[in-house]
């Protein structure tokens, strides 16, 4: 097994993360929705196709992108959350 070239351990939001689901979300999700939505428009040449694609698939993108970094932003405070003790007057140890 070969060795691996880095590892990361972020502190606070995981970006590759957030970045590798925009992408995923935005084609699975976002492709189909922007050919729905070229179906109501004339788009008769190359240059009106891409321009009506980057009208659509840019906001399609930064509404993905934004929504799974407060997803990782909400569930990495949940995770500290649950790392810390509930009262730093009592713990397991002072029972004993």
């Amino acid at each position: 097994m070969a060795d691996p070239v880095a590892t990361t351990d972020p502190d606070g939001v995981d970006f590759g993360w957030v970045m590798q689901v925009t992408f995923v979300v935005t084609i699975l999700v976002g492709a189909p929705l922007v050919a729905v939505l070229s179906t109501t428009v004339e788009l008769s040449t190359w240059g009106v196709r891409a321009t009506f694609a980057i009208r659509v698939g840019a906001p399609i993108w930064l509404t993905t992108n934004v929504a799974a970094y407060l997803y990782a932003k909400y569930k990495r405070e949940d995770t500290d959350d649950d790392d810390r003790p509930e009262s730093a007057e009592s713990t397991p140890a002072d029972d004993e």
